[in-house]
């Protein structure tokens, strides 16, 4: 792999280059611990792994750079499974420039992005969902997000694909008797087990089944208020915010760009818009703030179309949209209609909203989900294959065999026993650097 290699000691800052109390700075690789000695006033070699020293980095001339406490492991421990020290210390942007440099000069190279993790798959600390889960759990927007990355980090991926293979294995097994023996010698009938293979393909396919949902709530969703001027987007903006960032006036056309803010609906983390009111305007700077809107709302996953009172819904549908009528304190309205002064409506205009993004992303909970399209892919595979198998079952046991292999295949791949090195490239250098 191009950069990746595993005969020189890394470090890297694991922490944001930014000023902070304390920052991170993570090193790993054939006798780094020796190494870091060199540049280091406190004893760290010999030390019990996972032991916290206290002492101070010294540069090329022996002048004090900053004090640490630097955490040993020893081979075989620690995130990448080879000798390491993670180093604790002041977040000054100098201070980590110079330990930086001193550790260059101390023999360590700056690492790749997600070369530690790579090391660490390469070590057998992990498999390879357990190595996207890493970055999945760093990428994580909401609380179902953090909490699935985590799962996969803790193996469940892993464990329902050793599940299957020990399922595929053994009939495997049974086949190789039917393949050993001559036609004439065959000790009984083989009968394809469709109940096993069923019962397979559908675990698989729930799994499968949960990318969609998974990508939702780790990843979010675009979400923007539209319609007329004056119609209370705004408003509504300011109420599912709980609080005032939208400007609200009885002038039509208060509007005129985007205001955009993070928040979360039942555990969706949602990029919500504000947007520009549309009507035909001479105003320049509003005609802008208009284009603006109707561009975000192509790109919108969900579309929140405003309605006023006395308005009437767009003859043309938007495929993205819900239509939702304001102001029901005033007149109620048809549908979904809120009031963002009493506060009536707007639970149900967030079910909406939910209701919507999540529609086609049902999770079954006796399941592990899944967020990675390769692993959504290589259960596809699987299933595919399995299915193969099925659709052949009145075929040679011979032929039978080839599609349960290449069940086998897929999964190995799933689990990175089996990955070209361009692929695996790909994936590691997508991580942040420290990873």
């Amino acid at each position: 792999m191009i950069g990746y290699t595993t005969e020189e000691p890394i470090y890297a800052l694991a922490t944001p280059f930014s000023p902070s109390a304390l920052a991170v700075i993570r090193t790993s690789g054939k006798e780094a611990i020796s190494l870091f000695g060199k540049v280091f006033k406190g004893r760290v070699k010999d030390r019990p792994s996972g032991t916290a020293v206290h002492g101070w980095i010294l540069d090329k001339n022996r002048e004090k750079v900053d004090e640490v406490v630097a955490l040993v492991y020893t081979h075989g421990h620690g995130y990448t499974g080879e000798e390491a020290v993670e180093i604790m210390c002041h977040g000054s942007l100098p201070v980590i420039r110079k330990i930086s440099t001193t550790l260059e000069e101390a023999g360590f190279r700056l690492a790749l992005k997600g070369e530690f993790t790579y090391r660490a798959f390469l070590g057998g600390r992990m498999d390879l969902t357990e190595a996207e889960a890493v970055e999945e759990l760093v990428s994580a927007k909401g609380e179902k997000g953090r909490k699935d990355a985590l799962s996969r980090l803790s193996g469940s991926i892993r464990q329902e694909a050793e599940k299957a293979k020990t399922e595929i294995v053994d009939i495997l097994a049974s086949l190789e008797v039917q393949l050993d023996y001559g036609e004439d010698d065959i000790p009984e009938e083989w009968v394809f087990p469709s109940e096993r293979v069923d019962a397979i393909m559908e675990r698989l396919e729930k799994i499968r089944r949960t990318y969609a949902s998974s990508r939702l709530y780790s990843q979010g969703a675009k979400v923007v208020l539209a319609g007329s001027t004056n119609a209370g987007k705004s408003s509504l903006f300011n109420a599912l915010l709980k609080e005032n960032r939208a400007i609200v006036s009885s002038v039509a056309g208060t509007t005129r760009d985007y205001i955009e803010t993070q928040c979360e609906m039942k555990g969706i983390p949602v990029r919500l818009f504000d947007t520009a009111g549309l009507r035909l305007s001479g105003d320049e700077i509003e005609k802008e703030g208009i284009l603006r809107s109707k561009e975000l709302m192509d790109d919108a996953d969900l579309v929140v179309y405003v309605i006023a009172p006395g308005e009437e819904e767009p003859k043309e549908k938007l495929a993205n949209a819900i239509y939702v009528h304001s102001k029901s304190d005033i007149a109620p309205g048809e549908g979904i209609s809120f009031s963002s002064v009493t506060g009536e409506g707007l639970d149900r205009v967030v079910e909406a909203i939910v209701g919507y993004l999540s529609r086609e992303s049902a999770v079954t909970s006796d399941v592990p989900v899944i967020e990675s399209e390769r692993q959504e892919r290589k259960l596809g595979e699987t299933i595919d294959a399995l299915r193969d198998a099925e659709k052949a079952k009145e075929c040679s046991v011979d032929i039978i065999a080839l599609y349960f292999q290449a069940a086998l295949s897929a999964l190995s791949e799933l689990t990175g026993e089996t990955t070209s090195d361009d692929i695996l490239e790909v994936l590691f250098s997508s991580f942040c650097l420290g990873k």
